[in-house]
């Protein structure tokens, strides 16, 4: 308020206005000072973070992006669609405003087009990761539970360009704070996927979501949360009401798709495998606040009795499910549920468990993979890839080479599909809530432009994928990009 504005009163009483803080000029003066202060104070943030990002090894790599008016054309290819089990040759592929704008005969693009020769490559879609935890994946089990969440913020930064430099243009986040990682990554500060983020896992008391420590029970009323629900790693709710609230405060804070632990898990210690979790009703109160929203519910299950209560309650997207019999799977198919499964076998790439308990629940897990594979391919459940590399920074760099073991159960080509094509396919399920505008996983017409370009053929095998350094010559994300060694 102007000084004048402090006697108002006795200048309205002698007639007089001498107020100006009101008229137009002023308020457009104000916003004029405004705006330079945001301006100033935006330029001073991205500075700091920028600067913070740096100290860390996250400052993002110089991208490439298309001169702005001037379409890019990729040429002299083979490629794979994502849906169609053949590489095609024949065709380049146009990109304008981040999309493939259309696939032209070779040489018939646009002359003013910047042209980039792949050399006879194979291109492919981005792949997508259906099961990844960002937050979670880079840091161990007793970091994530009792370090300052600042640090594994920084761990996950870090793990997001290294992912995208695996090739892995997008992933499915079912499970950890993955919001402030993806606003980073969208906003240009970070290198890193597409994050279709869940938020918090939402577990019932002692289910696979519930991180307590036994000597933090029992819970009282008035007790404070968790350390792991306040950070936003989990979320115990118990009733249906309680799991209504946990889903809409989930949607709140912008998750595509909400997660459930609708069963026993190899990482947590006190639920048993063959635990079923969450009632019916329960379910169906996550199912329920996600179709207001216009998304869906995936469901954490192992075995036939979860699975089957979680479709039931019109859960559509099943994680994992090694253990799932022949019923269960036909169930499956009829009511077109997808299958987010991972190669878990027992090897090299098993995500490390010290305890006896966690370990017999792991091999009873990898014994019931290979049928999986064969019951899902049996009744042509929908399949898509995910990794779920949990609590284990040495095995991050296994993302791609776990991709590579679907061909031991299909085709290249077959597998390939189940990361690009048919994941975005799942991925679509989040409607209105998708936090991307495109078709993602394939090489067509009005697609977000995520390529790759590959010194190899995809149809020979995917042993490449355990090479992204190498073998990937290209990677481009929204038509901009991230490297290029060709």
């Amino acid at each position: 308020m102007c000084v004048a504005c402090w006697d108002a009163e006795t200048a309205q009483a002698a007639g007089l206005n001498p107020c100006h803080c009101g008229a137009p000029y002023t308020l457009r003066a104000y916003a004029r000072l405004e705006a330079d202060l945001d301006r100033r104070r935006l330029l001073g943030g991205a500075a700091a973070v920028l600067g913070m990002f740096a100290g860390f090894g996250l400052a993002p790599r110089e991208v490439r992006a298309q001169t702005p008016g001037r379409p890019m054309l990729l040429t002299n290819l083979r490629l794979f669609d994502g849906t169609t089990l053949e590489m095609q040759s024949g065709r380049d592929i146009l990109i304008e405003g981040g999309r493939i704008a259309a696939l032209p005969a070779a040489g018939q693009g646009p002359q003013d087009a910047e042209v980039i020769d792949c050399g006879g490559r194979s291109v492919i879609p981005g792949l997508i990761d259906a099961h990844w935890h960002s937050t979670l994946v880079a840091v161990s089990m007793v970091v994530a539970a009792t370090q300052d969440i600042g640090f594994i913020h920084l761990m996950a930064g870090r793990e997001a360009g290294a992912t995208l430099m695996r090739g892995f243009t997008t992933v499915r986040d079912v499970g950890g704070p993955a919001f402030g990682l993806k606003m980073a990554i969208d906003r240009g500060a970070v290198e890193g996927p597409r994050i279709f983020p869940s938020g918090a896992m939402i577990s019932q008391t002692a289910g696979h979501g519930d991180f307590r420590f036994l000597h933090e029970l029992p819970r009282f009323p008035g007790d404070p949360p968790s350390y792991m629900e306040r950070q936003g790693v989990g979320l115990i709710a118990d009733g249906a009401d309680m799991v209504l609230r946990a889903a809409r405060e989930q949607l709140m804070k912008g998750a595509s798709q909400v997660k459930i632990m609708a069963g026993g898990g190899v990482s947590s210690l006190y639920d048993p495998l063959d635990s079923v979790q969450f009632t019916e009703r329960e379910m169906r109160a996550a199912v329920e606040a996600a179709e207001d929203w216009g998304t869906y519910v995936c469901a954490h299950v192992y075995t036939p009795g979860g699975i089957r209560r979680a479709v039931a309650a019109g859960i559509k997207s099943i994680e994992h499910g090694q253990l799932a019999d022949e019923e269960t799977v036909r169930l499956m198919a009829d009511e077109g549920v997808w299958w987010s499964i991972q190669p878990f076998l027992d090897d090299e790439d098993a995500n490390p468990k010290d305890d006896p308990v966690q370990r017999e629940k792991q091999l009873e897990v990898a014994r019931g993979t290979e049928r999986a594979f064969e019951l899902a391919r049996t009744h042509a459940v929908p399949l898509a890839f995910g990794t779920d590399i949990l609590f284990n920074p040495a095995g991050t760099s296994s993302q791609g080479r776990q991709l590579a073991k679907f061909a031991r159960f299909m085709s290249p080509l077959e597998a390939l599909r189940c990361a690009t094509g048919a994941a975005g396919e799942l991925l679509a399920m989040s409607g209105a809530r998708a936090p991307y505008d495109g078709r993602l996983g394939v090489i067509a017409e009005g697609a977000l432009a995520d390529l790759l370009v590959v010194d190899a053929d995809p149809e020979e095998g995917l042993d490449w994928l355990d090479d992204p350094a190498g073998r990937l010559k290209l990677i481009m994300k929204g038509g901009r990009i991230h490297k290029d060694a060709l």
